[in-house]
């Protein structure tokens, strides 16, 4: 004989003691329930993992009620469509139906809240946030991800299964009265109670009464990012990131909004078929323009380099500057491969979209290198170890004028194969071979290689360096060793034909793992970039620099005279009271910083911030801290200037504007 909670709930469950007043809506009740109280001690467990951090913001007690309040508009989340559909399927006729449904949503729905807090902890020590729009975009390729997680996360990759595993058995327990529950209330008990129960899921989910609901920018209480995350649960943040990936075409406007004609008038725009059209006059006149050798190297920010305050891993690259024009204050646009790959392959600014290689309206007819390039005859191509599907590389490349690409397939007998592919020896083994062949055919050619080598789970090939510290796969000495296969590839370089023809670029993507206790932490934006070649003159450049002015100073070293789209400055041939600026999209914060005086020191920074105001700083490049300050005098004019450059690279790509004249 079935039981029946509803006449006398089961003394073995105490949380089902609840449902005998809220009858078919009880199973939502016990998980509303059982939720809070799941994400509050999850919560409480990260903020003492990070009390230092949290304690250092004055705001414990906002964290923690904050908190409660996002995991009501989750959960509310959760149980928005079993509600909605109580009124069909709650009835007596369909409760058997009902039953089940619930029964099973309930029992996905606390699992996944499970799953999600026990791959935070992981996620957090990579990325310094809780799960976000990086999680769901790997979501996207699992061979690769679980290659890396399988290498160089077992015991978290176990940990979250393994916590999987046991909330499926305790919430299956939790919900076995459930299965057994007769219906007890009337169909008319059903509906006269539903409007009540949705108005409250409802407010639960808007989380107030202003005209805008509730997001995580409403969370954003503290100067520290990942403080901030920590009001969050992992599933909401994660349930936000793919629905902002939806949204991203507008999304610059989280800052605020300018006339069209001011943005054009603060950033140099002009009003026409290609707002930012220049013409390009190289400082250097060649009676041949050079190729073009982009390395694009994987997570090498300024703190592995010695001579910029890192450490000493990067010899090769130290020896390297000397011969080329080195950038000493350059700076990323973002925080992953894909913004790097934008700024330096497009000079696109950043937006708090995702980067164009994995947007829509970018995928043909945007403005890349190999376009200008190719149409002067170039022979285009990319070159990458892993798989260049990954991230819409290929997409992107062989729909804006790569002609070839090369990837893990075209590898025969590789040295080393890691969980990202063939190994940066390969890489840049292909790389001289491919060179070779390209000189060799007397066309002008443009290649731009891909490292993978610094990657999670940092698997590289025995015998190639000494280690920098124990045991071998850290980060440090996987940067050791994509130094040597940069050192092995320029001794083959200088002695090869193609050596004085050609213009070389080193730069990173971005730094390993961008994260601080400030809105935007800079000292991780840093990162170094050399270019140089048998034809290139060797300086330093001491202005600040951002990733979007190397494009077009490459293209000026190499001797080309062209009309491109891209609004970087050439840093070629710079006077001595030349002021430069740098821009960085950190995660929904937008950073500027604008050089006001011949050194770096003197420097202005602000934040625009999703539904804040604008906040000011100093960055300080010793210290390598961003100090908040308040707004000085030209604080408008700065916040204006900044935001006409966030809104800017939105327009030109919603109106796809940034190309190439037909």
């Amino acid at each position: 004989m079935r039981s029946s909670y509803f006449g006398k709930p089961p003394s073995h469950s105490k949380l089902w003691a609840v449902g005998h007043w809220f009858g078919p809506y009880a199973p939502l009740i016990v998980m509303f329930l059982s939720g809070l109280v799941f994400l509050s001690l999850t919560r409480l467990g990260l903020v003492g993992w990070k009390w230092e951090r949290v304690l250092a913001t004055g705001e414990l007690c906002q964290i923690l009620l904050q908190g409660v309040r996002v995991d009501l508009i989750q959960l509310g989340l959760l149980a928005i469509i079993p509600i909605l559909l109580a009124p069909v399927l709650a009835t007596r006729k369909r409760f058997h139906i009902w039953r089940a449904f619930t029964f099973c949503w309930v029992l996905l729905s606390l699992v996944l809240l499970v799953f999600l807090e026990a791959a935070t902890p992981g996620f957090i020590l990579e990325y310094d946030v809780r799960p976000n729009r990086i999680f769901v975009e790997y979501l996207k390729y699992p061979h690769e991800v679980f290659g890396m997680l399988w290498q160089g996360f077992k015991l978290e990759l176990f940990f979250g299964l393994g916590m999987a595993l046991l909330a499926l058995v305790l919430v299956y327990k939790l919900l076995k009265p459930w299965r057994e529950a007769e219906a007890k209330w009337s169909n008319w008990a059903v509906w006269l109670v539903w409007p009540f129960i949705l108005l409250l899921t409802a407010f639960a989910i808007r989380s107030t009464l202003t005209h805008r609901p509730a997001n995580p920018a409403l969370f954003a209480i503290t100067q520290d990012s990942m403080v901030n995350s920590l009001i969050l649960n992992s599933t909401y943040s994660v349930f936000y990131a793919a629905y902002s990936l939806q949204h991203e075409a507008k999304s610059s406007e989280m800052y605020g909004k300018l006339p069209r004609e001011k943005i054009f008038s603060l950033t140099g725009a002009k009003e026409g078929d290609i707002p930012t059209l220049t013409t390009l006059v190289p400082s250097v006149k060649r009676d041949k323009p050079l190729n073009l050798v982009i390395l694009l190297q994987e997570s090498l920010g300024a703190g592995f380099v010695e001579s910029l305050g890192g450490k000493p891993v990067t010899p090769n690259l130290e020896q390297l500057k000397s011969e080329g024009i080195w950038f000493t204050h350059l700076f990323a646009t973002g925080t992953r491969s894909v913004r790097g790959i934008e700024a330096v392959v497009t000079g696109f600014q950043p937006t708090p979209a995702d980067s164009t290689v994995k947007l829509g309206l970018s995928q043909n007819n945007f403005f890349t290198l190999a376009t200008l390039l190719g149409k002067q005859g170039y022979h285009t191509e990319f070159i990458y170890g892993g798989e260049s599907h990954f991230d819409n590389m290929r997409s992107f490349f062989m729909g804006n004028g790569f002609q070839q690409i090369t990837d893990q397939p075209d590898f025969k007998q590789p040295v080393f194969v890691a969980s990202w592919g063939a190994s940066d020896e390969d890489l840049l083994n292909k790389t001289h071979e491919q060179l070779l062949a390209h000189h060799a055919s007397g066309k002008p050619f443009f290649t731009l290689a891909f490292s993978s080598s610094n990657h999670a789970p940092f698997e590289f090939p025995d015998g190639r360096i000494d280690l920098y510290e124990q045991p071998k796969a850290t980060d440090n000495n996987a940067v050791k060793y994509a130094d040597y296969a940069i050192g092995e590839f320029f001794k083959k370089a200088k002695a090869s034909p193609y050596w004085n023809d050609t213009v070389f670029l080193i730069v990173a993507d971005h730094d390993i793992r961008v994260r601080g206790d400030t809105l935007v932490p800079i000292e991780h934006f840093h990162i170094p970039a050399l270019i140089l070649g048998g034809a290139v003159e060797a300086k330093t450049v001491d202005a600040i620099a951002s990733q979007i002015d190397l494009p077009v100073t490459v293209l000026s070293l190499m001797g080309i005279a062209a009309q491109h789209p891209m609004t970087g400055h050439d840093l070629s041939n710079i006077s001595a009271d030349y002021r430069g600026r740098a821009m960085m999209q950190y995660n929904s914060n937008y950073g500027w910083m604008q050089q006001l005086g011949p050194t770096i020191e003197q420097n202005e920074v602000v934040v625009l911030r999703e539904g804040k105001a604008p906040a000011f700083g100093h960055y300080q490049p010793q210290s390598k801290k961003l100090q908040n300050t308040a707004a000085p005098a030209d604080g408008q004019a700065l916040a204006e200037q900044a935001l006409a450059n966030a809104l800017l690279p939105a327009l030109l790509y919603k109106e796809q504007r940034y190309r190439l004249p037909e």
